[in-house]
């Protein structure tokens, strides 16, 4: 029986007098993995922060792995979410001796750089998540030499420390060339199908990022829904070019969408 992750319900969210998000229905249930499609300044981020109780929408409720907001401890349900995007790997950049393995144990706490005390077991399991990653060989080297994507496979495995029930990839291929995009993806749809791991929130614009373990789609257009569900009958021709606003087609090859721009010259 599938259990509901997270529920957020007529969520509307204004900054300096702007309306964000507007009335925002959105449900995701376990065994689900969800991209979340739209331009930059949708309303993407806007909405993840909500969810994770980093900002508080003006009306609407939001239960997140069946805590309802204003009820519920948020720092203690924190714990169970990871958040990866290029803010967290810039948080590490002015710590040159730290090595792979070290940011990787960070995790455990949500530190930048390591306070507590940390056992046999935490070691071993930082070092399983870079061999996962395809970083054992790297666990020695300083993070700040790494590559990006090199990076942002570290970055993957941090937040996968505490084993967080949901993992939430703020545009990880940013700032990435294809073949380190390409080596990226890959190792996220591997970690995807993994049984018991934690439920997929992939953000991005870019519909060619949507790997074949993606379940489901939200398209947002200026702080609205467009579509929600299952990903082949939600990212269709007619409403990605709602959320994109450019003539386009999609093309699908092995349970991935490929985009194609209409030329309009």
């Amino acid at each position: 029986m599938q259990k509901e992750i997270i529920k957020t319900r007529k969520i509307t969210f204004q900054r300096d007098g702007r309306k964000i998000l507007q009335e925002v229905d959105w449900q995701v249930s376990s065994g689900e993995h969800w991209v979340i499609l739209g331009l930059n300044g949708s309303g993407k981020t806007s909405l993840l922060k909500i969810v994770t109780g980093y900002e508080w929408p003006a009306q609407g409720t939001v239960d997140v792995l069946g805590n309802r907001f204003g009820r519920t401890n948020l720092p203690e349900l924190r714990k169970s979410i990871g958040w990866v995007s290029s803010a967290v790997d810039e948080q590490f950049l002015n710590r040159a001796d730290d090595t792979a393995l070290e940011v990787v144990l960070s995790g455990k706490h949500a530190s930048i750089g390591i306070y507590e005390k940390v056992d046999n077991q935490d070691v071993l399991r930082a070092e399983q998540l870079l061999d996962e990653m395809q970083m054992a060989d790297f666990a020695g080297h300083p993070f700040v030499k790494l590559s990006q994507g090199e990076k942002r496979r570290v970055i993957i495995a941090r937040a996968l420390m505490p084993e967080p029930k949901i993992l939430i990839l703020d545009e990880p291929c940013n700032g990435l060339d294809i073949y380190a995009k390409e080596q990226l993806l890959t190792t996220v749809q591997k970690m995807a199908v993994q049984k018991g791991g934690p439920t997929l929130l992939y953000v991005t614009h870019q519909l060619e990022e949507v790997i074949p373990a993606v379940t489901h789609g939200l398209l947002i257009n200026q702080g609205r829904v467009v579509a929600a569900g299952e990903k082949a009958k939600t990212l269709t021709d007619s409403r990605l070019m709602e959320t994109f606003q450019v003539p386009l087609e999609v093309e699908w090859r092995e349970s991935r969408p490929w985009l194609k721009i209409k030329s309009t010259l």
